[in-house]
């Protein structure tokens, strides 16, 4: 299957451009809040805080609430919605996520807290036999309390520090743990919320939450990609070496034509061999679609990854996708840079055969530990030389300590590419390159809206 770079076959349809703006989705999310508040208000929340046990009890309620919002949250973020990809792409949503699941560990540990000390105040008993009381005697107390206990753990791996000790596959384990938690928490809020003792309009509002979070996770995480996988019906059609522990998947299926999929993008993929097919793991495309085949590179950096380097021809995929909007949409500028580091080559390649311009227009810059680690060059040194593209290899390694200037530090990146500032810039690599070249490129004066980057991290 050799790749033709002065024959430019059919051009799939781009993904659709959803007409929501950013700012409706907070909108939303604000409503929410302030109606759950307010509810909590109308249930007498701030009728309880004459007392120091009605003032704890009252912090316990509404820390409830929010909590429980905020995981519901949580869930819609990663819920793979079309709408939230194309706005805010899958890293930001990455992040939030991370960050509204630590506001919802704290909430939910504040609810926990304010609660058993202040009916403890109230009825005059001590804090040990309060929890007691709670966990043996109240419905539901005891599941909720295993729900928390979930959420903990799955909060703490997810601490960078923890996370980066753990495989993807270990991590992707531990962390369907806290679908089960807010489960049980649902069950424990149904049978003693304070929002469900008696108002069937609450009921009936948070039910509707919860289905509505429901739907959407069936829809775009089992329904979207059962139709997909269904439809293209894709299979291994080739595993060819590019390099050192890295081979490039080919891909085809019917009608790819009509894959409304473009450069930069990446998909959630299961082989269907293997004691792994039921983990998704998200791989950039390498080549720009174009309506025959589908590529990927895959790097073995993790079990997974590694048997999928020996998957058969003829293995059956299921696929989702395609995520993502570190495409060549987001330009603004006619030039363009591209910056790689190690095998983040991968989704810049595919860029580097969509994007169009004059001689010039396109700046790549690939960085890499030594020459053996360089991806792609034949491909790179052939597309650049059809459109016009400069190419800087970037190869060496720094030792801790060394002299020796940043091949991607402020001087270095303003030496090779002079016009940087009239530029948009795209960035793929390990985080710590990332946030390197942001720095750069910001002590270079370039604005954050021509920064584009996308990270390789779970």
């Amino acid at each position: 299957m050799q790749q033709r770079f002065t024959m430019r076959p059919r051009v799939p349809p781009f993904p659709k451009i959803w007409a929501i703006h950013p700012i409706e989705i907070w909108a939303v999310v604000a409503a929410n809040a302030l109606v759950i508040a307010g509810m909590w208000l109308i249930h007498g929340g701030i009728a309880q805080i004459g007392t120091f046990g009605g003032l704890l009890t009252a912090l316990g309620q509404i820390t409830a609430l929010l909590g429980t919002y905020l995981a519901l949250v949580g869930i819609v973020l990663m819920s793979r919605s079309p709408w939230l990809d194309q706005l805010f792409g899958a890293g930001d949503l990455a992040r939030w996520h991370k960050w509204v699941g630590f506001g919802t560990l704290w909430l939910l540990v504040g609810h926990g807290i304010f609660t058993t000390i202040g009916f403890a105040a109230q009825a005059g008993v001590s804090i040990p036999d309060e929890i007691n009381a709670l966990l043996f005697t109240y419905p539901w107390v005891l599941a909720a309390t295993v729900a928390l206990g979930l959420m903990m753990v799955v909060g703490f791996l997810s601490i960078k520090a923890a996370r980066q000790r753990l495989s993807y596959e270990t991590w992707y384990g531990i962390h369907l743990y806290a679908y089960l938690a807010v489960a049980l928490a649902f069950v424990h809020e149904l049978a003693v919320g304070t929002d469900f003792v008696s108002d069937t309009v609450a009921q009936a509002y948070w039910i509707g939450l919860y289905v509505a979070v429901m739907v959407l996770v069936v829809v775009f995480r089992l329904g979207q990609p059962v139709a997909l996988s269904w439809r293209h019906r894709f299979r291994v059609a080739e595993v060819r070496a590019e390099g050192p522990n890295v081979v490039s998947i080919y891909i085809t299926g019917r009608k790819l034509d009509r894959l409304p999929t473009r450069a930069g993008q990446f998909f959630y993929w299961r082989f269907l061999s293997g004691g792994g097919w039921w983990r998704a793991h998200p791989f950039s495309l390498s080549a720009a679609p174009n309506g025959r085949y589908l590529r990927i590179t895959v790097k073995g950096s993790g079990d997974d990854s590694s048997l999928i380097q020996h998957v058969k021809p003829g293995t059956r995929i299921f696929a989702e996708g395609p995520y993502g909007n570190f495409t060549g949409a987001r330009r603004r500028f006619a030039r363009v840079l591209l910056i790689a580091g190690g095998i983040g080559i991968t989704p810049l390649r595919a860029m580097l055969e969509e994007l169009q311009g004059q001689p010039g227009a396109v700046t790549v810059l690939y960085r890499a530990s030594s020459w053996d680690h360089v991806v792609f060059r034949n491909e790179l040194d052939a597309l650049a030389a059809a459109s016009g593209a400069t190419i800087n290899y970037l190869v060496g390694k720094r030792q801790p300590g060394s002299r020796r200037s940043d091949p991607l530090d402020a001087n270095s990146i303003a030496r090779l590419v002079p016009d940087v500032r009239i530029r948009d810039t795209f960035i793929c690599g390990p985080d710590s390159m990332n946030d390197a070249v942001r720095r750069s490129l910001r002590r270079l004066g370039v604005a954050n809206s021509q920064i584009h980057a996308e990270r390789f991290a779970f």
